[in-house]
């Protein structure tokens, strides 16, 4: 395949999974009520990284901002960190993706130099992948282990991501964040695997089309009198 289409498809799949990333990291409904059992009249509850929302059966929505950092769980605070971190690593990637497309022509500008900025998006691709779905598998699992002790445990309160406990708080399963992180988070790795590729033939290309010296014969040219003109060039 030829490098020019695996970097505009790495570009277009890194742009892709950025959005997702993003999208994921804003949304509130990380976890959600589970409303299996519940009346009508239930107030729907989810949380997010920054927000706990409530709606009523009215439809009316109210959130709660999440600030200050000591009072959540170190847990919940490293699932912000790779958020935020693959958020940050897979624009850069776009944004250096951009001035690496071989169809984008700057002057002053070597195809040895394009070929490093597709690698180096690719690695950030990869590394932002790998963040988005390291930090939806980290809350997913404390999901989990919520959900089963609030089973077991039927007093047990307190979500994954609220500083208060007690109270009998209702139980938590997986919200549609969860699923845009990791889905944003595997396109990021497909990206940075395509701009991977990529890098490996435009070098390859490069060193195949390497320009020779082409070696061209003195000439020689003779006067009259058969003898060669020593000033002739």
């Amino acid at each position: 395949m030829a490098p020019s289409v695996l970097q505009n498809g790495g570009f277009i799949l890194g742009l892709v999974g950025a959005a997702a990333l993003i999208a994921a990291t804003v949304m509130n409904k990380w976890s959600v009520k589970d409303r299996q059992g519940d009346l009508l009249t239930s107030v729907y509850t989810y949380k997010g990284l920054w927000k706990n929302c409530e709606t009523a059966s009215a439809g009316l929505t109210e959130c709660r901002p999440l600030y200050g950092l000591l009072g959540f769980s170190g847990t919940f605070q490293a699932v912000r960190a790779l958020m935020i971190v693959g958020v940050v690593l897979s624009v850069l990637g776009v944004v250096i993706s951009i001035f690496s497309l071989a169809c984008l022509t700057m002057n002053s500008m070597a195809d040895t130099t394009k070929a490093k900025m597709s690698l180096t998006a690719g690695i950030m691709f990869l590394i932002g992948g790998v963040c988005g779905i390291a930090g939806a598998a980290i809350y997913a699992n404390q999901i989990v282990a919520s959900f089963r002790m609030s089973t077991n445990q039927p007093n047990y309160g307190g979500g994954f991501g609220d500083n208060m406990q007690g109270g009998g708080m209702p139980r938590y399963t997986f919200g549609p964040a969860l699923f845009v992180a990791w889905i944003g988070g595997g396109i990021l790795l497909i990206a940075g695997i395509l701009k991977s590729l990529a890098f490996k033939g435009m070098v390859k290309d490069e060193k195949t089309h390497y320009p020779g010296v082409a070696y061209k014969p003195q000439s020689h040219a003779t006067t009259e009198g058969g003898k060669k003109d020593q000033n002739y060039v």
